[in-house]
C-alpha cells in the first residue's frame, strides 16, 4: 500500500495547476516528498528506465535522484526546461557535472544529511575489524567458542591517520578522541589551526601520514584526483600491520592492491563499505577474513534518510524559487560561507538589478566592495549574486547562479573585489560600481531589519528593497516632491515609501528614492521625465519573495 505521502503525491499530480513540474526518479522520505507536492506538481517515476524517465524530463523544471539513476549529457539536453538537479544524498558521481553546467543547471545535494550516519558507521567498522567481530560473530554462529583465534587490538593510545577533514573526517575525529586516540590527518585545504581545534595534527603529505599511522580512514570526494589514491605505492609507505577503513567513495581504495596487502601482512585488517563497481558481486576481499564489507550502509539510517529527502527538496524549492543554494555542487562559493555573507545574498543580487537598470548597459569592469564586518570574509557567493542581478536586468536569457559567470566573460565583463574594515554609519555595507558609457554608476546596500538601499549614484539615503522602485534624480528645488507626487496620484499609484538624498559631489541636485505599489508603463515613465525639474527617472522591478 502506498505510503500517505506517496498517495498525496499522486492526488496532486492530478489535480495541481501548478506550472512548476519536478520529477522523483527514486524512492525518498515521505517528508521530503511532501515538501516537494506543496510546492509544486510532482512526477513519481520511480520505476521509469532511462529513456522513459528522458522523457518525462521534457516538460520538467526539476529532478530529484538518488544514486542509483544516471543523469547523463543526452537527459540534460533532452530536458529545456530544466533547472536544477537535486541528488538525495553527498555524492554526485552519477551525474554528469560538466553537462549540467553548461546547460545552466543547478544541481544541489544534502551535504550535511549523512554526516553523523558515516561518522557513526565509520567508528562501527573501525572497531568491528580492530576486534574481529563479524568473524567471531560467524564462528559462533557456526558452533566455534573460539576466543584465541580472534584476538584484537585496542584503539586507545593508538594513531589514527584521517585522509580529508570535511563534515565527516571531522566527526570521525572528535568520535575517535573520545577513544583516547592520537589523531593526525591529511588535507591541503584545512589549515592547521582549523584542524587542531578538533584535535588533529595535520601532516605535510600522505606520506607523512602513512608512515606514523595504526588506523587509517578515508573521507574523499570520488574524483580524477582521487581515484586509486591508495593503492601499492601508499601502501608500501604504511607501517606493518596497519587497518584501513573507507566509508567515503569507491574507487578511492584499490581493492586488488588491498586484497595483496592483505596477504602479505603489511594490511592487518580492513573495513569497507563502498567499492569501485556496485553492487559488489564478486571481490578478492570476499576470501579474506581480516576484511568486513558492508553493502554502502553508511547513510543507512532512518534519520540521515529523512534529513537527505528534506535538505534536498529544501534546496530544490530554494533553487527553483531563484535563491542561491548553498548546497550547489557545481557552482564555485569558496570555502566556509560566513553568516555575515548569507545575510548579504539577497542584498547584492538586487544591487546588480539596480545598477543595471540605472546604467542602461553592462560595464566592462564591475567593482565590488565589502565594508566594516563583511570586510572580513571572503565574497565570492556576492560576486555571483551581483552577476546574476546586472545579467538579468540586461538579458532576455535564462540566468542562473551556475551560468552567469560565462555569461558574464562572453559580455567582456569582469569583476573586481575590494574591502575595509571600516563601514560609516553601518556593521557592514556592499556596494557595486562601475563605468557605462563614461558615467560612474554607484549603488550600497546594507541589512537592517530587512535588506535596504544604502545609497544611489553617491547620495546617501536609505530605502527597504521593494518589487517596484522608482528612482529620480531631479534639481533641488522647492516644489519637486509635491510635483512627483501629484502626478502618481493622478496615475493611481500608491506610493508606498519614499526617501530624500543630497550629495556634496552634486551641488543642486537631489535624488528621490520611492517604492510603489505599481509599475509604471513607458508612457507614464516618459510623462515623469518630461516634468520640469526632473533630470532622471528609472524604474526597477525586483522580484522579492
Amino acid at each position: 500500500m502506498a505510503s500517505p505521502a506517496t498517495m498525496l503525491v499522486l492526488c496532486l499530480r492530478t489535480t495541481t495547476m501548478s506550472a512548476v513540474k519536478i520529477v522523483v526518479a527514486e524512492s525518498i522520505a515521505d517528508a521530503g516528498l511532501e515538501l516537494l507536492a506543496a510546492y509544486a506538481q510532482v512526477d513519481l517515476a520511480t520505476e521509469a528506465d532511462h529513456e522513459e524517465l528522458t522523457r518525462r524530463l521534457r516538460e520538467a523544471d526539476a529532478l530529484v535522484v538518488r544514486s542509483a539513476t544516471q543523469v547523463d549529457a543526452r537527459m540534460i539536453g533532452a530536458s529545456p526546461k530544466l533547472r536544477v538537479i537535486g541528488r538525495a544524498g553527498i555524492g554526485v558521481d552519477n551525474i554528469d557535472l560538466e553537462a549540467a553546467t553548461r546547460a545552466g543547471v543547478l544541481v544541489v545535494n544534502a551535504p550535511q544529511a549523512n554526516t553523523v550516519s558515516a561518522a557513526e558507521h565509520t567508528m562501527a567498522l573501525l572497531l568491528a575489524q580492530a576486534r574481529n567481530i563479524a568473524q567471531a560473530d560467524a564462528a559462533l554462529r557456526n558452533g566455534s567458542w573460539d576466543r584465541k583465534r580472534f584476538r584484537g587490538v585496542e584503539v586507545h593510545g593508538k594513531t589514527l591517520g584521517i585522509i580529508g577533514l570535511g563534515n565527516i573526517g571531522t566527526l570521525v575525529a572528535k568520535r575517535a578522541a573520545a577513544f583516547g586516540m592520537r589523531l593526525i590527518g591529511y588535507d591541503p585545504y584545512v589549515l592547521p589551526a582549523r584542524a587542531s581545534r578538533v584535535g588533529v595534527e595535520l601532516c605535510a603529505d600522505l606520506a607523512g601520514l602513512c608512515a606514523e599511522a595504526d588506523f587509517i580512514t578515508v573521507h574523499l570526494p570520488r574524483t580524477r584526483e582521487t581515484e586509486g589514491l591508495i593503492g601499492a605505492d601508499l601502501f608500501a609507505l604504511m607501517q606493518d600491520g596497519v587497518r584501513i577503513v573507507n566509508t567515503s567513495r569507491g574507487g578511492i581504495v584499490d581493492e586488488e592492491a588491498l586484497a595483496d596487502a592483505v596477504r602479505s601482512g603489511k594490511v592487518a585488517g580492513a573495513a569497507l563499505d563502498v567499492y569501485s563497481s556496485e553492487p559488489l558481486r564478486d571481490s578478492p576481499l570476499f576470501e579474506l577474513p581480516q576484511v568486513v564489507l558492508t553493502p554502502h550502509l553508511g547513510a543507512s539510517t532512518r534519520e540521515a534518510q529523512d534529513r537527505a529527502a528534506t535538505d534536498v527538496a529544501e534546496a530544490v524549492v530554494a533553487a527553483l524559487n531563484g535563491e542561491l543554494v548553498l548546497s550547489a555542487v557545481n557552482v564555485d562559493l569558496g570555502q566556509d560561507i560566513s553568516d555575515e555573507v548569507r545575510r548579504f545574498l539577497a542584498v547584492a543580487e538586487h544591487l546588480g538589478k539596480v545598477f543595471v537598470a540605472l546604467a542602461g548597459g553592462l560595464p566592462r569592469v564591475l567593482t565590488i566592495r565589502a565594508e566594516g564586518r563583511l570586510g572580513e570574509y571572503a565574497i565570492r557567493p556576492l560576486r555571483l549574486g551581483v552577476l546574476k542581478g546586472v545579467l538579468a536586468g540586461s538579458s532576455d536569457a535564462p540566468v542562473s547562479y551556475v551560468n552567469a559567470p560565462a555569461m558574464a566573460a562572453d559580455r567582456g565583463v569582469s569583476v573586481e573585489e575590494e574591502s575595509s574594515d571600516e563601514a560609516r554609519g553601518y556593521q557592514s555595507v556592499f556596494r557595486v560600481s562601475g563605468v557605462v558609457a563614461g558615467r560612474t554608476i554607484s549603488v550600497a546596500g546594507t541589512v537592517g531589519r530587512g535588506p535596504l538601499i544604502a545609497g544611489i549614484l553617491g547620495f546617501a539615503l536609505e530605502l527597504p528593497l521593494a518589487n517596484h522602485l522608482l528612482i529620480i534624480r531631479n534639481e533641488d528645488i522647492p516644489g519637486m516632491i509635491g510635483r512627483v507626487g501629484t502626478l502618481l496620484g493622478e496615475l493611481d499609484i500608491n506610493i508606498a515609501d519614499m526617501v530624500l538624498g543630497r550629495s556634496q559631489d552634486h551641488p543642486g541636485i537631489a535624488l528621490m528614492a520611492l517604492s510603489v505599489d505599481r509599475s509604471m508603463s513607458d508612457a507614464e515613465l516618459d510623462g515623469l521625465r518630461a516634468m520640469e525639474g526632473v533630470g532622471e527617472a528609472v524604474e526597477v522591478e525586483l522580484d522579492l519573495h
